[in-house]
């Protein structure tokens, strides 16, 4: 155990395919163990690639009141209490909008607009049922800052999008794809999960072996390595599981309470 010192003192949790599954509310047993921790004295940290509009419904089914919430992969950090941000790490999107249109002419993008909605230039797979949805050409889409810009390849393959992503290379920018299709995000150069967990660490002055992590995909990378001791759920992507101290049951085993549960019955 890499925890030190008895029970961990900030615990960042993922949201999607570690706190819940698509379309399934969190257990009753997953939310009971994050309460404990909480009323443990822990900061419960959800740290999730959501945006800040999609995340506010899920600390409120966890019963969080107060604290700490990381979103859009870390570029946006989450005052609980007034549900609204502290900090935001946005970065020039049209840099990254041109490179990705000439490797991927069919690429429909879509920017977060914090705490309003989302642009994008086409529909695609994403979930933008919360706040303002507006479709734009990809020139406007470009004009304004943001935190969090995706990218969805219709027709293409995961493969053939890690194949042709390797000769994308912009200054201000870094990357992160997708577990399951031919999708990314990009956010601005150095920010992920890992890179706010660590400002936050320090603003709380929580020692760095007393940090827990549990998390499944690409984009939990840096959160895992970050941690002191590190959890990856059951059926995450080998190099995933590879970097986790141990691998916990999934969503449907409720994975997360079979951690917390050591220290916080």
């Amino acid at each position: 155990m890499g925890v030190a010192g008895g029970a961990p003192k900030l615990i960042a949790l993922d949201v999607d395919g570690t706190l819940l599954a698509k379309g399934v509310d969190i257990s009753a047993r997953v939310g009971a163990s994050v309460r404990a921790a909480v009323s443990a004295g822990a900061h419960v940290v959800v740290t999730t690639g959501r945006t800040l509009l999609t995340t506010r419904p899920v600390l409120s089914e966890l019963g969080l009141a107060e604290g700490h919430a990381l979103c859009s992969n870390g570029a946006v950090h989450i005052d609980v209490a007034r549900g609204e941000p502290v900090a935001v790490q946005t970065f020039d999107p049209g840099p990254a909008v041109l490179a990705l249109r000439a490797l991927f002419p069919e690429m429909v993008f879509a920017a977060e607009q914090v705490g309003i909605g989302t642009w994008a230039t086409g529909h695609g797979p994403g979930e933008f049922s919360i706040g303002d949805f507006q479709l734009v050409d990809y020139r406007e889409l470009s004009s304004v800052p943001t935190p969090r810009l995706n990218g969805w390849w219709p027709d293409g393959s995961p493969d053939e999008m890690l194949r042709l992503l390797e000769t994308f290379d912009v200054p201000d920018a870094s990357w992160v794809h997708g577990e399951y299709g031919p999708w990314l995000t990009v956010s601005r150069r150095g920010v992920s999960k890992g890179w706010a967990l660590e400002q936050l660490r320090l603003i709380l002055g929580v020692e760095a072996d007393a940090t827990l992590a549990i998390g499944d995909g690409f984009n939990d990378r840096e959160m895992l390595r970050w941690a002191a001791h590190s959890v990856a759920m059951a059926g995450s992507p080998a190099e995933v599981l590879a970097l986790a101290d141990e691998v916990t049951g999934d969503v449907s085993e409720d994975g997360v309470a079979t951690v917390l549960e050591r220290w916080f019955a």
